[in-house]
This record gives structure tokens, C-alpha cells and sequence, in this order.
């Protein structure tokens, strides 16, 4: 079955910004309508309201919160694994040092795949002489003893050496875990030249604000003209003059811009021209890092499991689960999703109910004949995490997202798993470990200036601050979005 438009669908895209013809009946178009005809016609005054709640805003607030900040960029860092573990090669042929190690382990990265370049030093990885190890290559796991570190270089002997010949060499993706030490009786440090203490390490994340502004203005003739349709706005205004709706509009469109850059904005390259326009010397101080680019780039994406959709059977979601346990393993996470995919979901939640063959049973409720049928799911736990699924307006939306996503193929985007609940980081600014949900949006603002969400009027109509015969509405705001523990998040195409 499929879903045609009308042909004189409604789809305006936004209001003029003055009165006009369009905006009125037409009393003199044709004798039959005009003020030829002797019967008065009936007007109805309340602006219909046929597209529901237009702002899509909203989101941010129910996972982040908002900060002032008073520097041009901010930095924050998140801490490290715990555990040392890394990704190499083996060389099992004979001795490789003076030192009597019966193999080799050379490091090419961290177990993220994080890859600190060539000659690697000791501080890199921090494995050291006498620490006892898991290595493992396909099909085989062995505990080895580090007998010599050179850099990048591991010396290894397994506490069973015919062990070792049970490894493959051409393995590419090797894996060396650090699970305790062994010294000899009466042994120190000092006799392992190799074995100097391990400092914790962080990474340092940084994202700059970036300038957003829009107007509204409205000539002193049109203010004071009333117009024959009472309009009203999300916002609460309501009238007979018109610019009370347009400045309503202009305001909740702007409302809606602050969220959709923080969502969609990505950072500038060095291949941009864009730092040109704007006037940076720098190309990378164009942008800001907004949170489906910080996903891409530091978190996971899904796009399915053996051609099945993404998010929406059990092996997806299993599939999931294991990723979140290799990253923060956060119990709690809430998933805002399109309307294809919170459908699909509630489909995989009913099938899983043995009693639901009728379709009418499933779920944490009893249906009966006189109740209204609820086929929908708020959450669900699997295994030991929470699921709370919410629909995301913006990904349905026609005008938004919603329109973007039909067309755009395997850059569609179909949802987002966020962790609920704060993270502890470090903030360079403030000087010492804080807790902050793992989203939040950074303003400018000082004693001076408050860019969160500025608003001012100019112009002659009402308080008069120029000779400009029309009021002009200004709004202007200064903010980025700080995404911590991105590999917490799962984006969802």
C-alpha cells in the first residue's frame, strides 16, 4: 500500500515576514465572492493548526544540560583503560635477544586500535620486564613471562615454550593482556631495567562555540494595521496582528536552529574554504563539533547484523551489548529513535511473547476487550541494561531530518543511543575532576554578557532606539556541544 500526497497539500515552508494579499480573503476576485454577492460569508477566525507541535527542540534538555563558559574553546579529558592491552604481531623464530626470550610481541596499537606512530616507547604501552601475560592469536591462547622490553619490542617466554608453536605468525591482529607480575625470591626493581612505574594516561578533547544570529522585522505600518485572522504561536502569543505570529515563528525557528547545529554540525578541515568567509586565519576554527559528527568520529555506529536492520531483532541488540561491554558497559541507556524504528522495536518486543500469536496479549499489561489496545513499548532490559526508546521528532519530521533521511540512502540516520546518568572528567577550566551528564552545551556568557540566548529590539516602533521606521527583534547565541565518553554512544543508520 502507499501513501500519496495531495496535490494542493499544504506545505508552505514559512511565513512571509510582512502582511500580504495572500493573507486575507479575497472579496473582490469574482461576482460569486466578492462584495457583489448580497450574503455575508461566514468567517473562522482561529488560524487552523494542522501540523501539531512544528518545533522539534527538546532534545538536548532531557539528556544534557547547559554551562556558561568564558574562553573562546573548552577542553576537557577523559581517562584511560585501567588494563594494558595491545594489538601486534609474534615472531616465534628461536631466540630474539640476549636475554633468552624464546619469541617476540611488536606492538602496532593499543586494544582501540589507537596507534602512537613508529618506535614505540616503553611509556606507550606500559608492559614491562616480569610481567605475566595472556597471548593470544586465533584459535590459541598461552601465558607468557616479558623477559625484555625494547620499545616497541616485547621479549616473551611461555611458561610452556611447546606452547608457542601452536601460534600462527601471520596472524595480523595478535593480542598481548598484562594479568599480574613474577619476581624471584629476594629480587627489586632495580635488578629489571626495564620495569619503571606506569602513570596514568588521558586524553584531551577540545571544542570550540560557534555564532549563531537571525532576525525579525516588521515595518511601523504594518504594526499598527490589525489583520481579520487570529493567530496564535507555540510560544503563547496570540492576536489579531499579524506580526505577533511571524516574530513567534521567527523565534521558535531560531529555538529550533540552536538544537539542530548542535546536532549536525561538524568541525572545519584543512581542505575548507569556509574559514575565509568567516574571517578565521585558522581553517579549523571554522565549525564546531556537533553530536552525530563526535559519534562518527570517537563513538559506534550500527547499520545491522547479517542484513537485518539495525536495533531491530535480538542478535542486533546482543551485538550491541557487546560493544557496550568493551566500552563503559553504562546499565542505563535511552534510545531516541524515527518512527520506522521505534515500530520495528516494539515488533521485536511483541514477538518475543508466547501468548501474543493473536497480537493482542504482549507486553508488561493486561489487554482486554475493554480497554484501549496498547502496542507500544517504552523500554525494555536485556541482559543487565536498560533500554528507555522515546520517539526523535527531528528524524520524523518531514521538514527536518525526517525529509533528509528519505533520500539519503546508507547516510540516513535512523536513531541514537545515549547513556543516561554523569561522567567524570577532568575540566582544565575549573581545575579538578567534576561530574556532568555526558552531554551538555557550553554558552558564552560573562558579568558582562550573556550569549546563552540573547534577545534585543531596535528600530522606531514601541521603545524608539533609531530613526528606522520598523522594529527589528534581534536574537543571537554562542555555544557549543561537549560530547564526553563518546564511546558510550551508539549511532544508529
Amino acid at each position: 500500500m502507499a501513501i500519496n500526497a495531495g496535490s494542493n497539500l499544504n506545505s508552505v515552508p514559512s511565513s512571509q515576514k510582512q502582511t500580504l494579499a495572500s493573507n486575507y480573503v479575497d472579496f473582490t476576485s469574482s461576482a460569486t465572492e466578492g462584495w457583489a454577492q448580497q450574503y455575508l460569508p461566514e468567517l473562522m477566525e482561529q488560524e487552523a493548526e494542522v501540523f501539531g507541535p512544528r518545533t522539534i527542540s527538546g532534545f538536548l534538555n532531557q539528556v544534557g544540560a547547559e554551562e556558561a563558559m568564558t574562553s573562546d574553546r573548552v577542553i576537557w579529558s577523559e581517562q584511560s583503560r585501567l588494563h594494558i592491552s595491545l594489538k601486534g604481531t609474534i615472531d616465534l623464530d628461536g631466540n630474539v635477544s640476549s636475554s633468552g626470550a624464546k619469541g617476540s610481541f611488536t606492538v602496532v596499537s593499543d586494544i582501540d586500535g589507537n596507534i602512537a606512530g613508529d618506535g614505540f616507547a616503553i611509556a606507550d604501552h606500559g608492559v614491562r620486564n616480569h610481567d605475566l601475560c595472556l597471548l593470544s592469536t586465533p584459535g590459541k591462547v598461552s601465558r607468557v613471562l616479558v623477559v625484555a622490553v625494547d620499545n616497541q619490542t616485547i621479549g616473551i617466554r611461555a611458561y610452556d615454550e611447546d606452547v608457542l608453536t601452536g601460534h600462527s605468525e601471520s596472524a595480523s591482529a595478535a593480542t598481548l593482556l598484562v594479568i599480574g607480575s613474577e619476581f624471584k625470591k629476594g629480587d627489586n626493581y632495580d635488578n629489571s631495567t626495564t620495569r619503571d612505574a606506569n602513570e596514568p594516561t588521558f586524553k584531551t578533547f577540545t571544542n570550540k562555540p560557534i555564532i549563531m544570529k537571525d532576525y525579525y522585522e516588521v515595518s511601523g505600518s504594518d504594526a499598527s494595521r490589525i489583520g481579520w485572522v487570529e493567530v496564535s504561536s507555540e510560544g503563547g502569543a496570540s492576536g489579531y496582528l499579524w506580526y505577533l505570529k511571524a516574530e513567534a515563528d521567527t523565534r521558535a525557528r531560531f529555538t529550533d536552529y540552536l538544537e539542530m547545529a548542535m546536532l549536525e554540525s561538524v568541525p572545519g578541515s584543512n581542505s575548507t574554504n569556509v574559514d575565509g568567509e568567516l574571517g578565521f586565519s585558522v581553517e579549523s576554527d571554522a565549525g564546531t563539533e556537533g553530536l552525530f559528527y563526535a559519534i562518527e568520529d570517537r563513538g559506534n555506529v550500527t547499520t545491522g547484523v547479517s542484513g537485518v536492520n539495525a536495533a531491530t531483532d535480538l542478535a542486533e541488540f546482543d551485538a550491541i551489548l557487546a560493544e557496550f561491554d568493551n566500552q563503559g558497559a553504562i546499565e542505563e541507556n535511552m534510545i531516541f529513535a524515527n518512527r520506522a524504528t521505534s515500530l520495528a522495536i516494539d515488533d521485536m518486543l511483541a514477538s518475543m511473547n508466547s501468548y501474543g500469536a493473536g497480537g493482542t496479549s504482549y507486553g508488561v499489561f493486561n489487554n482486554s476487550e475493554d480497554m484501549a489496545l496498547n502496542l507500544g513499548f517504552s523500554g525494555f532490559r536485556r541482559g543487565s541494561y536498560d533500554f528507555y526508546k522515546s520517539d526523535f521528532r527531528y528524524l520524523n519530521d518531514k521538514a527536518t531530518r525526517g525529509g533528509i533521511n528519505a533520500t539519503a540512502g546508507s547516510e540516513a540516520l535512523r536513531g541514537v543511543i545515549i547513556p543516561a546518568g554523569s561522567s567524570s572528567v577532568y575540566d582544565q577550566t575549573v581545575g579538578a575532576s567534576v561530574r556532568r551528564p555526558f552531554l551538555h552545551v557550553r554558552y558564552r556568557a560573562s558579568q558582562t554578557d550573556d550569549r546563552r540566548m540573547k534577545t534585543w529590539v531596535t528600530g522606531s516602533v514601541g521603545a524608539a532606539t533609531s530613526a528606522l521606521d520598523a522594529m527589528q527583534i534581534h536574537m543571537l547565541s554562542e555555544r557549543c556541544l561537549v560530547t564526553q565518553g563518546a564511546n558510550n554512544f551508539m549511532l544508529i543508520k
